[in-house]
């Protein structure tokens, strides 16, 4: 069945319902918070959220959320402090953070705990099966169904952040349960001297190396390329998914569940073969466990012709007390340019963001206030607000607004790409596999391991993984 199409917002009266009566629909729901972690149970291991936001308390009251440290986050608690609090003055936003990596690990060992300091989580899209087999985040599917405009959404996006199991790449399977909303939307640019290379960016993959190696050439101490390396997180796993992407490889069959003999096919191969033996020598010396703050170092200084990062992480470029580039903003924009991913035999980019997702070990009255948060940041005009203050948004109308394309120089590239987003695999096995990828490309890059060897051992390891679980459901391509 579809979702209906929210027809005008409900007063907060009009949707109330007593809290006691939502707090035993959240405890009778619980006990199925434990599944098997088989299949026909992947759907049942989380509790449900009431269809109507319950009664909100007016006492005072702190939504936490948990989230890494970037600028995003320390962005999210600001906007919400000043926007939110204008309907909930008795409510504070607080925005913890951990480092980047250990952000998963700080989520799941309070889920593992069944208590947790925060109230919602922002999960990575591929946290999402983790997370809804071992009944962690409330399914929201209802609440969704009574307070969501979902037409207003790219479907691939709200399948991204919300659905499980999910649906290939660009679709989204209106039967499946939803357990979160946007966020966070994000993709990688590619960022350009102009002042180098020219104002026209390259069109393809190997005219973009081909253009990195001469800039290289002819300017000492410059590098040619700055992208992500690192073991940790999923950096280096995202550089060479994303090289898969666009020479038409494939990570894995989905609904064969197959990894070893599609990774690391002729494609695949060929992949790998560029990333290491062509992208690789065009870094900067020591550039081995580069990520996002590293690589916007290396632009900032002026020490990369090109370089690729994610969009939300890319507005302290535009600093002048952070860039050598420049003295203003508009000095800098004059050298660097912002464009969507080359193409080569496909035009697949990576995708990024995060969506919100309700603890079920939050106490009633917090998971009141979440779901109320959440109905209330994804309206239009809250949407657009956001953007102008520096999100990312996902409904269509703020993607496509002067609010969201003026506020930044890389904004138009976020909106061209969300056609082309490819995603990893949303599966529960999903932080295993990406540590097998991690480790092994990195591997390769810092030359510990042949090329050809990473990849057959990314393959046959991540195949054991899926081999080795009883857990399925979710393809996630």
């Amino acid at each position: 069945m579809r979702y209906q199409s929210r027809m005008g917002r409900k007063s907060v009266t009009a949707r109330k319902v007593q809290l006691a009566t939502a707090a035993m629909l959240l405890v009778a729901t619980t006990a199925t918070a434990c599944g098997d972690g088989k299949d026909d149970n992947a759907k049942a291991g989380a509790p449900k959220a009431p269809a109507t936001i319950p009664e909100l308390t007016k006492d005072p009251l702190t939504l936490s959320f948990i989230w890494f440290d970037w600028p995003p986050a320390q962005a999210l608690e600001a906007f919400a402090n000043a926007e939110y609090k204008k309907e909930r003055p008795n409510a504070t936003i607080k925005v913890n953070t951990v480092p980047n990596a250990n952000w998963h690990d700080a989520m799941f060992t309070q889920f593992a705990a069944h208590k947790t300091d925060f109230d919602i989580a922002i999960l990575d899209s591929q946290h999402i099966g983790e997370a809804v087999t071992n009944g962690n985040i409330l399914d929201i599917t209802d609440f969704v169904k009574e307070n969501i405009d979902v037409e207003a959404y790219n479907p691939y996006l709200l399948a991204a952040y919300g659905q499980f199991p999910q649906a290939e790449t660009g679709k989204r399977d209106e039967n499946a349960s939803l357990y979160g909303l946007p966020l966070l939307g994000d993709t990688w640019t590619m960022i350009y001297r102009k002042d180098l290379i020219g104002d026209k960016p390259p069109q393809t993959w190997d005219e973009m190396i081909s253009v990195a190696e001469k800039c290289q050439a002819d300017n000492p101490g410059v590098s040619g390329l700055a992208f992500h390396q690192a073991n940790g997180s999923d950096a280096a796993a995202v550089t060479y998914n994303t090289v898969n992407g666009v020479y038409g490889g494939n990570l894995w069959d989905a609904k064969a569940r197959k990894i070893d003999g599609v990774l690391n096919d002729a494609a695949g191969q060929e992949a790998m073969d560029v990333l290491v033996n062509k992208m690789k020598p065009l870094t900067a010396k020591g550039s081995g466990n580069w990520f996002i703050d590293e690589v916007n170092a290396a632009v900032a200084q002026g020490k990369a012709c090109i370089a690729f990062n994610w969009i939300a992480a890319s507005g302290g470029l535009l600093d002048p007390k952070q860039s050598t580039l420049g003295t203003t903003r508009e000095q800098i924009l004059d050298k660097l340019g912002f464009a969507t991913l080359p193409s080569q035999k496909t035009n697949l980019v990576p995708l990024g963001g995060m969506g919100m997702h309700v603890s079920a070990y939050s106490s009633a009255a917090n998971q009141a206030e979440a779901l109320n948060f959440m109905e209330w940041f994804e309206r239009a005009d809250v949407q657009k607000k956001w953007a102008a203050a520096g999100g990312v948004p996902s409904r269509t109308d703020a993607l496509e607004s002067p609010e969201f394309l003026n506020a930044g120089p890389f904004n138009q590239v976020y909106t061209d790409s969300v056609p082309r987003m490819r995603d990893m695999w949303n599966v529960p096995e999903y932080a295993r596999l990406v540590d097998i990828e991690n480790t092994n490309v990195n591997a390769a890059l810092n030359g510990a391991k042949k090329p050809k060897d990473a990849l057959d051992d990314i393959a046959k390891e991540q195949q054991g993984v899926l081999d080795s679980g009883s857990r399925k459901g979710g393809d996630g391509l």
